[in-house]
């Protein structure tokens, strides 16, 4: 089945998409972005991500787009892409203006949506886990809001994968653990979640979102508090949760195992929850 773009109401192939130079995305990151997964033809946790995006486009004093618009636009798409299991990228710039700092006035909001299949999680990670290192985090003060100012996470995941890992930790410059490049972190510690609070400081993850609802349905106890390097490389199991990942187990951070060294039990019982939540199985799905 094809992948689409969609650029401003009309629907294309992905390769004959097009961008204009003055693009406010292009010269000042000054756009904002939503990733949904869809499984079977159906997104998952759509709306969240929705009520997400109008807090970005909020933060960032965007104009006004209509949410019925943009939800329309992103299931035509989806829809006429057909994948089985599709991701959606969306991305809203503030509009197309001489390179000026200012906001540009009475231009239009840019939209570009894309329909790819969506990326498997290599079954090793899943099996085995992944390798982190921590590095600080130099990112601006706002990682609340979805935007496309994104060069410190490539960044750190660069030097990770330079370094024979597979992801980075944001750490603070006091001492404070963030949450992965692309991803929220979770670590466990006698059975109990910790998870760091919602602040500025990282994204609302949807995933992560889902993951702590679920938790309140199982009755698993969950703890959103700040805690340190140490606190990490010390706990019983650590797991990253994102759109694509899911819930990916972490068994080794700076050249330490975690753990028993492999995924733990609370980490895998919460994929296969989330999974099925998700609809992501055939045999889910056709319950």
């Amino acid at each position: 089945m094809p992948e689409l773009a969609y650029v401003n109401g009309r629907i294309m192939p992905i390769e004959e998409a097009k961008v204009p130079i003055n693009d406010r995305g292009y010269h000042f990151a000054d756009a904002v972005y939503e990733f949904i997964s869809g499984y079977h033809g159906r997104l998952f946790a759509f709306e969240a991500h929705l009520d997400r995006l109008e807090r970005s486009l909020r933060a960032l004093s965007f104009p006004p787009i209509s949410r019925d618009s943009i939800r329309e636009a992103i299931e035509k798409i989806f829809q006429a892409a057909a994948l089985d299991n599709g991701g959606v990228y969306l991305q809203i710039s503030r509009g197309v203006a001489p390179r000026n700092h200012p906001f540009p006035i009475n231009v239009q909001p840019q939209i570009i949506i894309t329909v790819r299949s969506l990326p498997e999680t290599p079954r090793a990670y899943l099996e085995n886990g992944i390798h982190v290192i921590t590095v600080t985090d130099i990112r601006w003060g706002r990682c609340d809001i979805k935007t496309v100012q994104l060069l410190p996470n490539v960044l750190a995941r660069q030097q990770a994968l330079d370094a024979g890992a597979q992801d980075a930790i944001f750490i603070s410059p006091e001492g404070v653990v963030r949450e992965a490049t692309s991803s929220n972190l979770f670590i466990v510690k006698d059975n109990t979640l910790q998870t760091h609070p919602l602040t500025p400081n990282i994204l609302p993850g949807v995933t992560r979102g889902c993951l702590l609802e679920i938790c309140r349905e199982e009755g698993i106890p969950v703890q959103e508090i700040f805690f340190n390097h140490h606190t990490l490389l010390s706990a019983d199991e650590v797991f990253i949760t994102s759109t694509v990942a899911e819930v990916l187990p972490v068994t080794r951070i700076d050249g330490r195992s975690i753990g028993a060294g492999c995924p733990g039990p609370l980490t895998q019982r919460l994929r296969t929850l989330l999974e099925t939540q998700a609809g992501k199985t055939d045999s889910i799905n056709k319950k």
